[in-house]
């Protein structure tokens, strides 16, 4: 299996060691990709419009400027790079040696910056979004998708991608529908299904903690209902030729964050 994630916005920065090693990353192919971008967004960064181009307020002015010199930034896991409700709830630190080799070898996080990374990937904390446009470059999601393509679709053959992205990141790659699984989370509401921003992020980092722990990993759709069946109310929407299978997970009216820990 192989299951996608989004990036968080917020990223805990590495208090020490050495920068990045871009040969040492997944899809090495990516690079002269990663450091045209590495470049742009230096040079972004640098003007007095940053905050703009990149949209975010001036609260983040610290990791915008760290944008400048993500060369020499010190670098850790993506795993312990990525922060926020999604990761919190997939609690990699909680997982056990081989459940964390699974991790590694399962989770790809699809990034503005690097294109996709594993879990095990070492990089530095940066600020920058799918859905911001850069000079030179246009918008993120669109530049990549041609370029992840072949890489990805290569990675992904022969297994079962569960999808667990944002709109955003998704539209910079699109897996063979036939063998992909979207996830999404709804929140009964006086009786209606309703989308819950909070909750379908804290419960797409539970199923793919479920996948890592369960301890047969998942290869069809119907696997990974029965897989997501074993925690919640799922039902699985049989896709089409251009469209993706989609896994529906219900949270009950009286929902809330399971304690982690």
């Amino acid at each position: 299996m192989l299951i996608l994630l989004p990036p968080s916005e917020g990223k805990q920065p590495a208090s020490s060691g050495e920068p990045f090693d871009a040969d040492a990353l997944q899809f090495p192919e990516l690079n002269a990709h990663r450091h045209q971008l590495l470049d742009v967004l230096a040079e972004v960064s640098r003007g007095e419009d940053a905050l703009d181009v990149l949209g975010v307020g001036k609260s983040l002015v610290e990791e915008v400027t760290r944008n400048i010199e993500l060369h020499r930034e010190p670098a850790a896991a993506a795993h312990a790079v990525y922060t926020g409700v999604l990761f919190e709830a997939l609690g990699y630190e909680r997982l056990d040696a081989a459940q964390q080799g699974l991790a590694d070898r399962s989770i790809l996080v699809i990034s503005a910056l690097w294109g996709a990374v594993g879990f095990a990937d070492r990089i530095p904390a940066y600020r920058l979004s799918m859905s911001v446009k850069l000079p030179e470059i246009g918008k993120l999601a669109s530049w990549w998708k041609p370029k992840l393509t072949p890489v990805l679709n290569e990675r992904a053959a022969g297994e079962l991608v569960v999808d667990c992205r944002s709109s955003t990141y998704a539209a910079a790659w699109v897996p063979a529908p036939a063998q992909t699984v979207s996830v999404s989370v709804f929140q009964l509401r006086g009786g209606v299904r309703k989308v819950v921003s909070h909750f379908a992020k804290h419960t797409r980092g539970e199923l793919a903690a479920h996948l890592l722990t369960r301890g047969t990993e998942v290869s069809t759709p119907e696997e990974l209902l029965a897989a997501a069946q074993e925690r919640w109310e799922a039902e699985l929407v049989t896709g089409a030729a251009r469209k993706a299978h989609q896994l529906n997970i219900i949270l009950p009216e009286d929902h809330a964050f399971r304690a982690v820990g």
